[in-house]
């Protein structure tokens, strides 16, 4: 039996504590939150630095035993310095959170790698592993290449690699790339579905991304084969962004779509 995930982009209008009473309601046994925006001026969920809400969180996980899995999101770019995310891990030590999602922007590789490595090492005292996320637009573009900048920060214990399935039908990632990950380097994975291809430009990479993902079976990324090759006991993220069709329906209703939807092409329906 899977173990699924309520991703922040999912229920991406709700508070903290709305998003783990939705999981909660909808048979979700954790929740990913994005505490740290992905970028100037963008959307987050208020957490680190507020007591109350921190106190509220903590109570609603009691009373639902929802878990929070994941915490969003550190960048890795030139001017990249460990000490600016001391709270972010802080805070996943004090949920029981057990990943952070890492992009990379710095495109001068070893420097990426010898961050990413310094990263991981600051991470282990707090529990948390460090999963580097592949995306076309990035300086991880696929698979392969977020493989190499783990082999050359020296493949730290709680390095990762994050297989989110838009980026696996938008990248050259093939099937055999994703059955070559270690086994240890998986800690969960990200589903949804769009139009694959290589074709895209950044503007529509990322807008698909952040906006206008589609449900597990309404696009043609290979998300059955994809997950077919992961491992079958990988927590899946349910990833899957629409702001158009969820904003008049509400998180909730959308959340328990998206679950459904997965769980159908999972065949865990």
């Amino acid at each position: 039996m899977r173990t699924y995930s309520l991703a922040y982009l999912t229920a991406n209008a709700s508070t903290v504590p709305q998003a783990i009473g939705i999981a909660a309601e909808l048979g979700y046994a954790y929740v990913g939150l994005r505490v740290q925006p992905n970028g100037p001026g963008a959307p987050f969920q208020t957490l680190i630095g507020d007591a109350a809400v921190l106190r509220e969180t903590q109570a609603v996980m009691r009373d639902t035993g929802v878990g929070v899995y994941d915490l969003e999101i550190i960048r890795i770019g030139e001017q990249f310095k460990v000490s600016d995310h001391a709270a972010l891990m802080d805070i996943g030590q004090t949920l029981g959170a057990k990943a952070v999602l890492i992009a990379a922007d710095d495109t001068n590789e070893s420097r990426l790698a010898d961050n990413y490595a310094e990263l991981c090492e600051a991470m282990r005292p707090f529990g948390l592993t460090a999963d580097l996320e592949f995306m076309p637009w990035t300086a991880v573009k696929d698979a392969k290449s977020a493989m190499h900048v783990i082999d050359l920060a020296g493949r730290p214990s709680n390095a990762g690699i994050l297989v989110d399935a838009l980026h696996f039908g938008r990248s050259s990632t093939t099937l055999q790339d994703i059955a070559a990950i270690p086994r240890e380097l998986l800690h969960y994975a990200q589903m949804c579905d769009a139009q694959a291809g290589l074709n895209f430009t950044t503007e529509e990479l990322i807008h698909t991304a952040r906006q206008e993902r589609l449900l597990p079976g309404e696009g043609n990324i290979d998300v059955t084969g994809l997950f077919k090759t992961l491992p079958q006991d990988l927590p899946v993220s349910v990833e899957i962004v629409n702001l158009e069709r969820s904003k008049p329906i509400g998180d909730k209703a959308w959340a328990e779509l998206c679950l459904n939807a997965t769980k159908k092409v999972l065949g865990d329906a």
